[in-house]
C-alpha cells in the first residue's frame, strides 16, 4: 500500500522560507512523476512544482525562481524548498506520486504566510 505523509509546513513571515518534505512507503520517488500542489481556502487544487520520472523538473509560474522541487538519493523523500515566501503563498500543500499508472496523494500540510 503506497502512503504519502508531507511535513513541514507552518506559519512564516512573508520574505520567510521554509522546506516541505514528502516522506513515502510502499513505492519509491525514483523513476516515477510526482509533484507539490497546493489548495488555498475556496479555490482548486494548483500545480506548484512537479519532477518527470527521468528528473525533469517543471513550476508554476508564480513560484518560479522561489521554490525548489528535489528529492533525496534513496528516492524516500520528495522535498521542496520555498523561499521568498508571500501570503499568496498561504495554502494546504499537497504531494503526489504516479505509481504503475496511478496517483497518490497526501494528507497535506497546512503553510500560513503572515504579512
Amino acid at each position: 500500500q503506497v502512503q504519502l505523509v508531507e511535513s513541514g509546513g507552518g506559519l512564516v513571515q512573508a520574505g520567510g522560507s521554509l522546506r516541505l518534505s514528502c516522506a513515502v512507503s510502499g513505492s519509491t520517488f525514483s523513476s516515477r512523476a510526482s509533484g507539490w500542489y497546493r489548495q488555498a481556502p475556496g479555490k482548486q487544487r494548483e500545480l506548484v512544482a512537479d519532477r518527470s520520472s527521468r528528473g525533469g523538473t517543471n513550476y508554476a509560474d508564480f513560484v518560479k525562481g522561489r521554490f525548489t522541487i528535489s528529492r533525496d538519493n534513496a528516492g524516500n523523500t520528495l522535498y521542496l524548498q520555498m523561499s521568498s515566501l508571500k501570503p499568496e503563498d498561504t495554502a494546504v500543500y499537497y504531494c503526489k506520486l504516479n505509481s504503475n499508472g496511478r496517483d497518490y496523494w497526501g494528507q497535506g500540510t497546512q503553510v500560513t504566510v503572515s504579512s
